[in-house]
């Protein structure tokens, strides 16, 4: 099940695409796994349906999950989401690194803080 922040600026339907990608990703739902419907979700989570059919649509779009006519929406089998999801944090991951590069952050303190897993609190 996603879980909502209603204090989160990002809209509910970004929510649930976020909490779905993580899912898919780290492998907590598998691929072939059926999802909620969306009258499901949407009494779930209090919200309208429309919300959760914007949030599947674009699952679906981005190639993580499938929709079967007559049966509902599945994970999808294909790793092309989870690399797409990868390269969008590897993008992240550089564009993060540069700022504090240019802000004086010494390369041992970022190779450290890897290294550790980031938690280091530099």
């Amino acid at each position: 099940m996603v879980h909502l922040d209603y204090r989160d600026v990002r809209p509910i339907y970004a929510q649930i695409i976020d909490g779905y990608r993580e899912q898919i990703a780290t492998g907590i739902l598998q691929p072939g796994e059926k999802l909620p419907s969306v009258r499901e979700l949407a009494s779930a989570l209090a919200i309208n349906p429309n919300t959760i059919q914007r949030a599947y649509r674009q699952l679906e779009v981005d190639g993580w999950i499938v929709t079967v006519p007559g049966k509902g929406c599945f994970v999808s089998g294909g790793d092309e989401a989870q690399e797409q999801e990868r390269q969008r944090w590897f993008a992240a991951f550089d564009e993060a690194s540069a700022a504090l590069l240019a802000l004086g952050v010494p390369r041992a303190s970022l190779t450290a803080r890897l290294q550790e897993g980031g938690t280091n609190n530099a």
